[in-house]
């Protein structure tokens, strides 16, 4: 009797030593190599060129690098395509080679959900409750906010309902570009022609589908064809510019067996989604109720939550089916024209069961309001809560809440729940009241999971904050990077809410208790103004204003600011820094003291257990409380400032950390400026106005770098053995020893020591930078943080030119920097005009090139805003005309002025230049025009040795490079503590591309290698 051969295992000579290893963690090993090495590692054997072959390993490849992109018929071809391999490859790759020998579970499950179709879920189980209008209208037109219901008749005479077909969108849309779904950290576009032929020839497991918020704008005239359904209306976001938003509404296209898998929408946000064409098929679990399969991982450094799931085809094929009835979620089909509205908090997976098109939004309303300001406040108990209901936590949490009154501060200060990621796990083992185990993957044992998990939990906003860490300083402690607002945002959006709706002010106080805890705030600011017998806040002034990183408040004729960014030990410094600042301004009689605010009383607040208790204090002598706690402080004199600009920058180098004290908070009140911020003004400004505020800002950097330094008070050896210095000592050219500075002269030896500090500080942020870089990202571009290192210069001590004077001095000496002179720190007040513009021809033109004003101020288009100004040289000078008409009492029109600097929390020392950099980028938007009127008006140097014309090329050896004020403008913003170089390739978008640092140095700040200013 014959007997069918089998054909040979190829798998163990294939694979060799790897085949201990199971093919999918095979594929996930093969992710991380490049197209080049998969083509050649496909060539080894048999069994690796199937696996080098898969397509979604191909897909996963092409997708990387995200860009536009066009498919072609495999996603393989498709990436040699883009990276021009291509050709080379085509000629040995006509046809796909078979062999057998080899099977594989996992590939096969993979195949089969790539052509697999979706017939078996058309059944509807009537889950939700479907509504028409005239239902609607039974109810006034309200419906319950914390169910899910479907909506039939919403979208019944929008326009989109008939032209939103795919063929309609390919006419009008064709060439038009849409972000794709994320399946890379970078933006992936496809033209709608390219994705529509993607779409009607792929076999993609988990297929691309178009989700892009920005639709609006490459597509105006979509925002036509919807409207936003009566009850979805109220939108709390409506308050902020659309550019402020965050992103809350897109367009979806997507073929079968697209979708988006288990999640909850972002912030803790409701939504609504219309379906145009197509079929979706829906499934819902309520809030805290994680779905089978799914891991939430929450970090515990900063609250960022990250959600790991199947794809929702994979969820729907190889999980739904082995759920129990009564561990289901709820479901429903979608067809085209009805409207679905998801609560705040539910999880929801979506399946195309055809070619779909949809548009929905999400919003915070009344409803919602509260739960978006927990999600924001920060954290990780809370978070993890709110969407993982009691897995969020420890086993036995709900004793906790039945017996322990002290729940909350037991809970988070359990002594397992620091310095660790939390993964809250649905699919881990679950150990039964019996002690016997069940896995979460034994279905016999899910439902008794869940109802232990879940039995008390609730999502009730008073039930939730019992998990919010109330001991957290909110406006010292990073925010989530998955909040959908950043720090400043969330104060920017809670303010406008506070004073665009007053009449819903009782529930915005308490969604900004929560996102802030601006009652704790509030009772400090109380305190402040009983103290010292100012005025009372009335309601506009109860909470605080602006975007910094410490509460303010705007009290009647004063500003009361409470430091408490980076802790007790950087606040105070903030605050000492200051009022020796304010002392010098004084002294020194400078012009500039006409445009500081004045201060009129400073302290400390302190809590008692019962309340807050104010203390004067001067900046002078060391207040008794400060001196019983822990921080370490250098010595000082009796009359100076023990916490001014030199302990200042050795308290930097230190690096202390964030000191949380809870207890003490330094404040300052000063006199309020009449008029308003220039943030609030940009759009509003004219051409004569702006040139105007360059004049000023270049006047005032002059008086403020002018200003003499204060004396460093402790010999280099303390500072080396108390600070220890010594260890950043800098490059090749170190600076002098203490044996060679004793033989220095004074001048000499104390600029070395102000120098010290300063290279000192940059150095350290030299060791990290690339890594540093790579944190923020996008938009900094790849290929410019692997060169980085090779750019700045090895030793940063050469950024400075030190070179003695003949009096034994250097000429090379730090100044008083502000660091922070951006557009909500430049007050604006309305005047005369005459008094304004007259001052603007006072001082010596800047010389570019050898010419005089080579920007020309009249018929340069200045901007604000990156807004052209429509006037031009005819208008200015009819303007001027009617300015003068106005100071003679004929008209009443006023004009915006520059009036004073605000903010000098922030003061450092160092190189004059490093002040030009938030001026340039924020309040100029890169504009070198009003760059170079602020010069003129400096008139001060900025290097001290000069350059030709032929030395300003970038081969010069690093001491000449940096003598470029360029280059050092450009390694400054490289070395910066915050994400200038994010404002660069903002405002340069083309410079995304650049092929090196010299490019973007040239585009940015070629300009100021032609300034010259005239001798003093």
């Amino acid at each position: 009797m014959d007997q069918t051969r089998q054909p040979r295992d190829r798998r163990p000579d294939a694979l060799g030593h790897l085949s201990v290893l199971p093919d999918e963690l095979i594929c996930v090993i093969l992710e991380h190599l490049s197209s080049s090495d998969l083509v050649r590692l496909s060539c080894v054997s048999s069994v690796l060129y199937v696996l080098c072959n898969e397509e979604p390993l191909w897909m996963n490849l092409c997708l990387r690098d995200g860009g536009q992109f066009e498919y072609k018929g495999s996603w393989k071809r498709t990436t040699l395509y883009r990276q021009n391999l291509c050709i080379k490859i085509d000629e040995c790759q006509r046809r796909p080679l078979h062999f057998d020998g080899f099977s594989s579970l996992f590939l096969y499950k993979r195949w089969y959900r790539c052509f697999t179709t979706l017939d078996g879920f058309t059944s509807d189980g009537k889950d939700l409750e479907r509504r028409n209008n005239q239902s609607l209208e039974a109810f006034n037109n309200k419906i319950d906010e914390k169910k899910p219901v479907l909506l039939t008749e919403v979208a019944s005479t929008w326009p989109a309902r008939y032209k939103w077909t795919v063929d309609q969108l390919l006419s009008n849309y064709g060439d038009v570009s849409f972000r794709i779904s994320q399946r890379s950290s970078k933006k992936i576009t496809m033209k709608l022609k390219d994705y529509v032929s993607y779409m009607n020839c792929q076999h993609d497991e988990d297929p691309l589908y178009i989700f892009d918020d920005k639709f609006g704008e490459v597509a105006p005239a979509l925002l036509q064809d919807y409207c936003v359904p009566s009850l979805f209306q109220e939108d709390f976001f409506d308050v902020l510019d659309y550019d402020q938003r965050p992103p809350f509404r897109w367009l979806i296209i997507g073929p079968e067996r697209s979708g988006a898998s288990w999640h909850v929408d972002p912030g803790l946000t409701s939504a609504w989604n219309t379906l145009l064409c197509g079929r979706k098929r829906w499934a819902l679990y309520p809030p805290g109720r994680v779905p089978v399969g799914v891991t939430v991982h929450v970090s515990e450094d900063d609250g960022d939550i990250n959600i790991e799931s199947p794809s929702s085809l994979q969820w729907w094929l190889d999980i739904y089916p082995l759920l129990d009835d009564q561990d289901k979620p709820l479901e429903c089909t979608q067809l085209p024209g009805e409207t679905i509205f998801v609560p705040s908090g539910w999880w929801h997976c979506v399946l195309n069961l055809d070619t779909t098109v949809a548009v929905t939004q999400n919003f915070v309303n009344t409803s919602n309001f509260e739960f978006v300001c927990l999600d924001m406040a920060p954290g990780h108990v809370h978070k993890g809560v709110c969407r993982a209901g009691f897995l969020a936590v420890q086993d036995g949490v709900n004793e906790y809440l039945k017996n322990d009154a002290s729940f909350e501060m037991n809970l988070l200060n359990y002594p397992d729940m620091s310095r660790r990621e939390k993964r809250l796990k649905i699919l881990e083992p679950f150990k039964e009241q019996n002690g016997q185990h069940n896995s979460w993957n034994s279905i016999s044992g899910l439902s008794h999971a869940f109802k232990c998990y879940n039995q008390e939990f609730s999502y009730d906003i008073n039930f939730l904050l019992m998990f919010l860490d109330k001991g957290i300083d909110h406006y010292n402690t990073i925010c989530s990077p998955s909040n959908i607002l950043g720090e400043r945002e969330i104060r920017t959006w809670l303010h406008k809410l506070w004073v665009l709706k007053p009449t819903m002010r009782k529930l915005i106080w308490k969604g900004a208790c929560l996102a802030l805890n601006v009652e704790k705030w509030s009772a400090c600011l109380m305190e402040i103004c009983t103290h010292y017998n100012l005025p009372l806040p009335i309601d506009d002034e109860k909470f605080p204003v602006g975007t910094g990183s410490n509460p303010v408040f705007l009290i009647s004729d004063y500003v009361i600011k409470i430091f408490v960014e980076g802790g007790l030990g950087s606040s105070l410094h903030c605050l000492g820094t200051e009022l020796e600042f304010y002392s010098l301004l004084a002294k020194s009689n400078s012009p500039l003291m006409n445009h500081v605010p004045d201060i009129i009383e400073s302290g400390f607040l302190v809590a008692d257990g019962t309340g807050y208790r104010t203390f004067s204090w001067d900046g002078r002598a060391m207040p008794d409380m400060i001196a019983n706690s822990s921080l370490v402080i250098r010595k000082y004199t009796a009359d100076g400032f023990p916490f001014g600009i030199w302990s200042k920058k050795q308290f930097e180098l230190e690096n202390h950390g964030v000191n949380m004290c809870s207890r003490i908070w330094p404040f300052i009140v000063s006199k309020r400026c009449k008029g308003d911020i220039l943030a609030n003004l940009r759009y509003s400004l004219s051409k004569n106005e702006v040139f105007h505020l360059a004049s000023f800002l270049g006047e005032q950097l002059r008086h403020l770098h002018l200003l003499p330094l204060p004396n460093i008070e402790t010999h280099l050896k303390e500072i080396s053995e108390e600070r220890n210095i010594q260890e950043y000592s800098v490059g090749h050219n170190k600076l002098p020893v203490e044996t060679d500075l004793m033989e220095a002269d004074c001048k000499g030896f104390d600029t070395f020591k102000k120098w010290e500090l300063l290279i000192a500080l940059l150095d350290r942020r030299k060791k990290n930078i690339k890594n540093q870089l790579a944190q923020w990202g996008d938009p900094i571009p790849g290929f410019l943080i692997d060169e980085v290192e090779k750019y700045i210069p090895h030793d940063l001590s050469s950024l400075f030119d030190f070179r003695m004077g003949d009096d034994g001095s250097l000429e090379c000496i730090p100044t008083w920097i502000h660091s922070d002179i951006m557009d909500d720190n430049i007050h604006m007040k309305q005047c005369c005009p005459f008094d304004c513009f007259n001052e603007c021809s006072s001082h010596t033109s800047l010389k570019v090139n050898g010419s005089h004003d080579a920007c020309g101020q009249g018929d340069t288009d200045s901007r604000m805003n990156g807004v052209n100004d429509p006037s031009d040289g005819e208008n200015v000078v009819v303007m001027v005309n009617t300015t003068l008409s106005a100071c003679n009492g004929i008209t009443n029109l006023k004009r915006w002025c520059p009036s004073h600097i605000l903010d000098f929390s922030d003061l450092s020392i160092g190189d004059p230049l490093y002040d030009l950099i938030p001026i340039y980028l924020d309040v100029f938007r890169g504009d070198m025009c009003l760059m170079a009127k602020l010069l003129e008006h400096y008139n001060l140097p900025l290097i001290t040795s000069k350059l030709n014309h032929d030395e300003l090329s970038s081969g010069l050896p690093e001491n000449d490079k940096c003598k470029r004020l360029s280059y050092r403008a450009m390694c400054y913003c490289i070395l910066h503590e915050d994400n200038v170089l994010g404002a660069i390739f903002s405002l340069w978008k083309e410079l995304r591309t650049a092929k090196s640092w010299e490019e973007v140095e040239e585009a940015v700040w070629g300009g100021l290698n032609n300034y010259q200013h005239t001798d003093l």
